[in-house]
């Protein structure tokens, strides 16, 4: 069954790289509970390219562009613009993310194409007469909404590539013409937000049908289709100029939204250093603010290296708690000192020194909880829905890139007449000091809302290397719990020695200062669970934690893959 499932799509994916090699990309096998469920709880290890993604129709889009002459950044802008077609949740032309990269000659790309607040928009903007949130406002609908920057995030990276725009695009094309048939969990997302796109949508298009949705049923758009064409006929500017920024500004006049065409017209991408740190030995690279994910890595990291974690063991009560304990320092800084670097100092080099942060761990004890009450910001003196790729190729080259939405479906507005969801970014803003967003995240003036400012982020695309070559490619969504996730990973990998689909699909645990609890998944050990509520901590089960995508290079340069078994995430390779 699940090859007459997955023979239409394929071979739509391998007309659209018609020159790929005979041997076709080989995807990992895994559960059969639906269609595309090619998820694995067993790594895939292949020899020479990888890709990992939220979809298998977009994994192998990425390899078979690979294929075909193309390198690691071919295959993330093929990926990516697949993913706007097969996983609309997240997958998007309408939001913004980041791009960390390593070229095989060392040369490192952190590229910023998050989105930004619209001209019009104001510190105040979602606060009522009397200076208190109006629920939802900024969640939901065509005020959420930030300048997109994905379409030029893409154009950006389009100058490391090899091949052209218009071959990259093409599997995209095809997969909204033509259509792609979707999984029980892809029909239970359209049938759960099919009121949302109504009551926020001129014109929710292809998303919404009569009858509800169904696993087997064909996802046609034809709308998304012609805006790719746009794209692909006129580059960026058939999205920020033209036939499609008139729609996405009538979508916002209809909606009392405020994105306009000077918004638009202005929109860039911008390259920023990135940060740098070792770790046992390893080189970490991650993405700078306004991401906080890059720090927050950093900081949790550093700060865990000086203990044996080894010895303390995976998911023990040791362990954990010194882990919590980093995480929970951590973003209580983020809460105060992070925001948008153009129009905030963030104190980068203080945050990540050796003196600040045995600081900030000087009250640590071992034997029970902190209290986030207690603990604030460190004091300086200075002048989940989202979608991670991963991806190496055969010569080398690491690209982790990290976009979003924001909520699962974004603001729910999909842009009459051009088939795409836009974000609802403007929620990652703080709207009022101390009130938090729909993450449960806290903010002050670092993260304000301003003209033309980017909201800040948790992304955290991240490569590590070893020996000065490629180790890992390692990213996730979820939010506020990405920064943590990918911090577990990385210590999964290198202190507990895993093997790359252990490191994504064992438990993981969050903490975020506020609030006072640790979120753990459900099939977390009982015996942790008990001696840290002994301890002190508030421990909160929660489904599921991101859904990370993880690339390890083995010594014998094999590349050894895996993609999260909490959902349809797929890896392929050759």
């Amino acid at each position: 069954m699940k090859n007459k499932w997955f023979l239409l799509p394929c071979i739509m994916v391998l007309a659209a790289c018609s020159g790929t090699k005979k041997n076709s990309p080989v995807i990992g096998a895994g559960k059969t509970v639906d269609p595309y469920h090619y998820s694995s709880t067993k790594a895939v290890t292949y020899s020479k390219a990888a890709v990992a993604s939220a979809h298998p129709l977009a994994s192998q889009v990425g390899v078979a562009i690979m294929q075909k002459g193309g390198n690691a950044f071919d295959a993330m802008i093929a990926t990516q613009l697949a993913l706007a077609v097969v996983y609309p949740g997240a997958g998007n032309i309408g939001g913004g993310g980041f791009l960390m990269a390593r070229q095989t000659n060392g040369h490192l790309i952190a590229l910023d194409y998050r989105e930004m607040a619209p001209g019009k928009a104001s510190r105040d903007m979602y606060l009522d007469k009397n200076g208190n949130p109006v629920s939802g406002l900024s969640e939901s609908g065509h005020l959420s909404a930030g300048v997109p920057g994905t379409v030029a995030g893409l154009f950006a990276t389009l100058s490391y590539a090899k091949l052209s725009f218009k071959e990259l695009i093409q599997p995209a094309i095809n997969l909204a013409e033509f259509g792609f048939v979707i999984t029980a969990h892809e029909a239970s997302g359209l049938n759960n937000a099919r009121a949302a796109f109504i009551q926020y949508s001129a014109n929710p298009g292809a998303f919404v049908k009569n009858a509800p949705w169904k696993a087997g049923d064909t996802l046609i758009q034809p709308d998304l289709a012609a805006t790719l064409k746009r794209i692909r006929d006129n580059g960026a500017k058939g999205f920020y100029e033209g036939q499609t920024a008139t729609m996405i500004v009538q979508e916002m006049q209809y909606g009392k939204g405020m994105i306009s065409y000077d918004d638009l017209r202005n929109y860039k991408a911008i390259e920023r250093p990135p940060v740098e740190f070792s770790y046992r030995g390893y080189n970490v690279i991650s993405f700078p603010p306004p991401s906080s994910g890059g720090l927050l890595l950093a900081q949790m990291l550093k700060i865990i290296e000086k203990f044996p974690v080894t010895n303390y063991g995976f998911q023990t009560p040791r362990s954990v708690q010194l882990m919590v304990e980093a995480e929970r320092r951590a973003y209580a800084d983020r809460a105060q000192h992070m925001g948008d670097p153009d129009f905030w100092k963030v104190p980068q080099q203080t945050l990540l020194s050796e003196a600040y942060l045995a600081e900030r761990m000087k009250d640590y004890d071992s034997a029970k909880a902190s209290s986030s009450s207690n603990i604030q910001a460190g004091q300086i003196h200075e002048s989940p829905q989202t979608t991670h790729i991963s991806i190496v190729d055969e010569a080398g080259n690491m690209v982790a890139v990290t976009t979003t939405l924001n909520d699962s479906y974004g603001s729910k507005t999909v842009v009459g007449g051009a088939g795409f969801i836009l974000n609802d970014e403007m929620d990652d803003f703080s709207i009022k000091p101390g009130v938090p967003n729909m993450y449960g995240a806290v903010g002050g003036e670092a993260n304000a809302i301003a003209a033309g400012k980017r909201m800040l982020s948790s992304m955290t695309p991240t490569l590590v290397i070893k020996d000065n070559k490629p180790f890992m490619v390692v990213g996730t969504p979820g939010g506020t719990t990405i920064p943590t996730s990918v911090f577990q990973s990385i210590v999964n990998v290198i202190d507990f020695n895993m093997n790359a689909a252990d490191a994504v699909n064992k438990p993981k645990f969050h903490h975020q200062w506020l609030p006072d609890n640790v979120m753990v998944e459900n099939n977390f050990a009982a015996a942790t669970k008990t001696a840290l509520e002994k301890m002190g901590y508030t421990i909160v089960p929660i489904g599921g934690i991101g859904r990370t995508e993880l690339i390890k290079i083995l010594p014998d340069g094999s590349r050894e893959t895996a993609a999260d078994s909490r959902g349809d995430d797929s890896v392929a390779g050759y």
